[in-house]
């Protein structure tokens, strides 16, 4: 059977069960919405959209436990349609999760899971503060794990754990802050296409496609950086308890190997996991059998998710696509902390 002909099978079979689901809720929605008013249909509707989205509650045990919250993928808001998302971060949903461990006296501490190049500057430093509120008010420990990479972002919010074991295979580090543009002017000029923008003032439309930066320009994003880059310092320098001046010397945004990092006082240990798990339980006092929990987000956002996973990989995208995705992840102007 020719490749053409198992795609087309495969698409079809995919579309046939996305139509299904459809049908299903379209079933259960109408049904209710036959038997209850339009008040009451409007909560069904948002308590449907709200457990798609990652936002239902989410169950605790009731035995001793400590919450794992996985770092993975790139740090920023959460997608407000998580059905297509690619990011498996959910940002919201992890604050919850934590808010959620406070209150509870089953939970001994917390285990962060890092796998992920970084982020958004605000996303990571939010995640950063709630972790260390968590630990002032419960006085519970928090470890992180680094897998095979824990850079900018990712790093960032690992300060705030109290011992940090990195994979021998890890890729760490990355100190510093980017913020990435796209420039189209000489694309736009070929085309004979050319920018108008109406503003308030000379830098309102700072960083647009179709303008050059000016000197003034690339001054004012310069002080942006150097601002972020002076905190993610003083970040580290608490976390690591180091001069700052130590600190600048190894944060060029560079990456380092597990071993390497260690040299240096990035992590604690180079370790496996089941290392890591091992030694928690010995230093925080409670049993090596104890329940590692990571909460499951909604399994109806993960069959779409995986439908919709599927349909992408096996259609290619064109080249229009693949420049728009450049303009649109890499060239936002955003402040990060990321690993290129």
């Amino acid at each position: 059977m020719k490749t053409k002909q198992i795609i087309s099978i495969v698409i079809t079979g995919v579309v046939i069960i996305a139509v299904g689901i459809t049908g299903v809720a379209s079933n259960v929605i109408g049904s209710k919405l036959i038997k209850q008013n339009k008040t009451e249909t409007s909560s069904i509707v948002k308590d449907m959209f709200s457990s798609v989205s990652g936002d239902s509650n989410i169950e605790l045990p009731n035995k001793d436990f400590v919450g794992v919250i996985n770092i993975e993928g790139e740090i920023r808001a959460s997608s407000s349609n998580s059905l297509t998302s690619d990011s498996t971060y959910n940002h919201d949903f992890y604050l919850k999760y934590i808010e959620k461990m406070e209150k509870s006296d089953k939970n001994k501490g917390i285990l962060l899971y890092v796998d992920s190049p970084g982020g958004a500057v605000y996303e990571s430093d939010e995640m950063y503060l709630k972790l260390m509120e968590y630990k002032e008010k419960t006085k519970r420990p928090i470890w992180a794990y680094f897998a095979s990479q824990a850079c900018s972002g990712g790093y960032y919010i690992s300060m705030a754990a109290d011992k940090i074991y990195a994979n021998r295979n890890c890729w760490t580090g990355s100190i510093g802050v980017i913020v990435s543009l796209t420039n189209c002017k000489k694309l736009y000029d070929k085309l004979g296409i050319k920018e108008i923008d109406i503003t308030s003032g000379k830098n309102k439309a700072m960083g647009s496609q179709g303008l050059e930066l000016t000197k003034e320009q690339r001054g004012i994003l310069q002080s942006l950086v150097d601002e972020a880059y002076d905190q993610f310092v003083g970040i580290v320098a608490d976390g690591r308890k180091m001069d700052k001046s130590a600190v600048k010397k190894i944060a060029d945004g560079r990456i380092y190997s597990a071993k390497q990092a260690k040299e240096i006082n990035l992590v604690d240990e180079v370790g496996s996991l089941k290392d890591e798990k091992k030694a928690f339980a010995k230093e925080a006092g409670f049993s090596e059998d104890i329940t590692y929990y990571t909460p499951e987000k909604d399994s109806l956002s993960g069959m779409f998710s995986s439908i919709f996973g599927a349909v992408k990989d096996i259609v290619p995208k064109s080249d229009i696509d693949l420049a728009e995705d450049i303009v649109q992840n890499n060239g936002n102007g955003v402040l990060k902390y990321y690993a290129k």
